[in-house]
């Protein structure tokens, strides 16, 4: 009952919007709708923490420990992201730039974007999943092109043909672990694509055609986390869609895209009995943060220079689970969590400084602290947290990953270190004089939702001085899926 509910919320809320998106009330009625999915999340970790690892509907979803706190993060930052976009796009409205059609096709497709991802996450079967994101893909491409300005336009086609590209390839890695399960299920049809069955089958699956698909869906899904040198589509995306668009981006699709990615890995894991899914996932992790890292200087734009920086933290969380081990695993989901909740609200202080500003520009953005004090206070924070500095839990999850590599790839760790390094140089240099200075900036005709950006901080905070035991537990019961 609570899977069709945490489903069935944001599909009908995606028709009931397709109508009325328009309307004055049409952002309350977006919120309204992510509460009630919240609310319906709720209902399915109390009844997962009670009861354990739960399937639905003939096995076609299936909820354990790791994919229920990703639906309980998504739902979370869904409904967030929801409150803050209710004045955001009310103030791109009155600034000329959103007309009601737009607006009806911003709220529609972002209930049907969040009913894809809870899709995605829930489902057992692995044909669904391929289905569920390419229907994100279809729905965040209208998104980024709300603004219809030809660089809006440019950065769509992009992200559709490179996202279409790489969901193609992982439609044939889909198809090449059909047919390498099909025969050692009994040839049950679609039961060869359940997760669950394969995950249980998987010592006995043919290991020359299961690595062929590893190396496909890891690619293919690979684009869609944004993993170099797959990334191209995602600092443009970022950049021309409006912000809170660029919140679930970074915050929802990239963790669920990895979600997929280690999924597979898992069956991969079993079937090789050899260690190359993880050195693959370390790579294309490592690859992904030296990339990010030295092109984080040549950034202009407020919005491509924190894309840039979700490539590398979604870097660093590739490289932990290629890591492999229960402290490299625990570390990667929690950077997933600190991740996801940091950069939103990071996100959500940028697009209030560039509507203040007039330009997501960085040079014309100055003395936030003077002009709009809690925008200004937001960003810095949430720079400081993104850094890696603190109590914050990314400095948490960054201590453990740099630990793990110490001990079992000292190779890698001088890598990282610099990476880092170059990384806190770069955003910190560009942020500083945002925040500080003297400027005058005009008001903004409806106040801005700064209440999301400090409940995220503030959630990475508290992450960063004690986790929860409950949470704890959690996380450790789901690390322990990546352990061979």
């Amino acid at each position: 009952m609570e899977i069709a509910l945490v489903v069935g919320f944001p599909l009908v809320g995606a028709a009931l919007l397709a109508l009325t998106g328009a309307q004055r009330r049409a952002p309350e009625l977006n919120v309204a709708i992510s509460l009630a999915t919240l609310l319906a999340v709720a209902a399915l970790v109390v009844r997962v923490i009670r009861g354990g690892p739960i399937s639905a509907f003939d096995e076609q979803f299936f909820i354990d420990p790791f994919n229920v706190f990703l639906v309980a993060l998504t739902a979370l930052v869904g409904f967030t992201t929801a409150v803050f976009s209710r004045p955001y796009m009310r103030i791109e409205a009155a600034h000329g730039r959103l007309t009601e059609r737009r607006l009806r096709l911003y709220h529609s497709m972002y209930q049907l974007f969040m009913a894809a991802m809870l899709v995605a996450l829930t489902t057992n079967n692995l044909g669904f999943l391929w289905v569920a994101m390419e229907a994100a893909t279809l729905s965040t491409v209208l998104l980024v092109s709300l603004y219809r300005t030809r660089a809006s336009i440019e950065a769509a086609w992009k992200y559709f043909i490179l996202c279409g590209v790489g969901i193609a390839l992982a439609l044939f890695g889909t198809i090449l672990l059909y047919v390498a399960a099909e025969g050692q299920l009994g040839g049950n049809g679609m039961s060869a694509l359940l997760w669950t069955h394969l995950d249980a089958a998987k010592g006995q699956l043919e290991p020359t055609v299961i690595g062929l698909a590893f190396v496909f869906l890891l690619v293919g899904y690979g684009t869609k986390v944004g993993l170099a040198p797959l990334h191209n589509w995602l600092p443009d995306a970022h950049a021309e869609g409006p912000t809170p668009v660029s919140a679930v981006l970074s915050g929802l699709l990239l963790n669920v895209a990895l979600y997929a990615v280690l999924r597979c890995k898992i069956i991969a894991d079993g079937a090789l009995h050899s260690d190359l899914p993880g050195r693959m996932l370390m790579g294309f992790g490592l690859l992904s943060v030296v990339w990010a890292t030295f092109f984080l200087w040549r950034q202009r734009d407020i919005k491509r220079l924190f894309a840039y920086s979700s490539i590398e933290h979604m870097g660093i969380m590739t490289f932990a689970f290629g890591m492999g081990g229960p402290v490299a695993s625990f570390a990667g989901l929690l950077h997933m969590t600190v991740h996801s909740l940091t950069k939103s609200a990071i996100f959500f202080a940028a697009g209030h400084a560039a509507q203040t500003a007039g330009t997501q520009r960085m040079d014309g953005i100055r003395g936030l602290l003077a002009t709009h004090p809690s925008v200004g206070w937001g960003l810095m924070l949430g720079t400081l947290a993104i850094l890696g500095m603190p109590p914050f839990g990314v400095f948490t999850s960054e201590y453990l990953v740099l630990t793990t590599a110490m001990r079992d790839h000292p190779w890698a760790t001088p890598i990282l270190l610099v990476s880092l390094a170059v990384a806190f140089a770069a955003i910190f240099g560009r942020v500083q004089p945002m925040v500080f200075g003297e400027t005058q900036a005009p008001a903004l005709p409806h106040p801005p939702s700064l209440l999301p950006v400090f409940v995220h901080l503030g959630l990475v905070l508290a992450l960063g001085i004690s986790i929860p035991a409950a949470l704890s537990e959690w996380y450790r019961l789901a690390a322990h899926l990546f352990v061979r």
